[in-house]
């Protein structure tokens, strides 16, 4: 029996377990590679999620250097549409006494003889030769079975599919036969959508409320916009990948086409490690480096300006392999009121 048709016979099952009692998992899940035995603290749960066996992913991120913190105001979008930080991954996960505790685990699943059921396909496929004898417990500290983990925040992502097979088992030392078995790019594409980007929103002078055909300057806190670098490794396996954000750009959209925008493209460049400039008391009919010019009132509402930052993205890695990724964007609207501009005849 394949993967194939361990997923075919299991389907029905599996999503009756899931169905009847969500959130199952199991105490005996697997460890990343140099993990302790089954019980242990660096043990993770498993979960039959669909048709398949996956784990909670051990991979772990460091913003600059420090933990992560909850924090974080924006994902990147990739300018590239095509593109999108991996949904899933295998990664080691069981080794062979963690993979017989699970299933047995799976078949002391009390719903209606569902666990007892899942437990006999599993073990044909672990135990029975089906293609593994026994649960491979005679390569006890040999190796891993390499299971699915899905990204946090994915779990229902239709790209999460594409990791269908159930564990596989993976020799120390051997690199696994599969394309999206865990590696230094898919550990910097994965720290890609963890990088936390800063709010977008530009200062703006006058402040607040502008008159039309008034030059509006607009400008981001250098002190704010500066290179951000993520770093995503796996305990245990030495693999190790940190990806760097550096803005490079700013875009502004008036909200409306009755406007003007400095420069005529609207994207700012950041000059200096600044993007625009500051206004100084003075320069009240200057046209900004970066800014906007309104040539019609917004009546009694306001304006939606949005301001987009382009980041350029490279990755390195323990490996020496290392390359760019798409850049990303990442904007936020703000109101503007414009008004026209009264005078008085005497």
């Amino acid at each position: 029996m394949n993967g194939r048709s361990l997923s075919r016979w299991a389907v029905p099952a599996l999503t009756m377990v899931i169905a009847l009692g969500p959130g199952v998992a199991y105490a005996g899940g697997g460890d990343t590679v140099g993990g302790g035995d089954v019980g242990g603290q660096q043990q993770s749960k498993g979960k039959v999620k669909g048709n398949n066996l996956s784990v909670e992913t051990k991979v772990q991120t460091t913003v600059n250097g420090a933990p992560q913190s909850s924090a974080k105001t924006g994902t990147l979008t990739p300018a590239n549409s095509n593109w999108d930080p991996p949904a899933c991954w295998y990664e080691p996960a069981y080794t062979p006494k963690q993979i017989e505790t699970t299933v047995k685990a799976i078949r002391s699943i009390p719903i209606f003889g569902i666990g007892e059921v899942v437990g006999t396909v599993f073990d044909s496929y672990y135990k029975d030769g089906h293609p593994y004898k026994n649960y491979n417990l005679d390569k006890q500290g040999k190796g891993k079975f390499w299971a699915a983990a899905i990204a946090k925040g994915h779990e229902d992502d239709p790209a999460a599919k594409a990791c269908d097979k159930p564990p596989f088992w993976v020799d120390d030392g051997e690199p696994p036969k599969e394309k999206l078995a865990v590696s230094p790019k898919i550990l910097a594409e994965y720290a890609y959508g963890e990088l936390p980007i800063p709010g977008t929103e530009v200062k703006l002078a006058p402040k607040g409320e502008t008159k039309v055909n008034l030059p509006t300057w607009a400008w981001l806190d250098k002190a704010k916009f500066k290179k951000i670098s993520v770093t995503a490794s796996l305990p245990g396996t030495g693999l190790s990948a940190t990806t760097t954000a550096e803005p490079v750009s700013l875009k502004i959209d008036p909200g409306t086409g009755d406007a003007q925008t400095f420069p005529a493209s609207g994207v700012c460049p950041i000059e200096g490690g600044r993007i625009g400039e500051p206004y100084a008391k003075g320069k009240a009919n200057q046209d900004p480096p970066c800014g906007v010019k309104y040539l019609r009132s917004s009546d009694n509402g306001s304006y939606k300006l949005k301001a987009t930052v382009t980041w350029k993205v490279s990755w390195t890695s323990t490996t020496g392999e290392g390359d760019t990724l798409p850049d990303g964007e990442f904007g936020a609207d703000q109101n503007v009121v414009v008004k026209e501009v009264q005078s008085v005849n005497r």
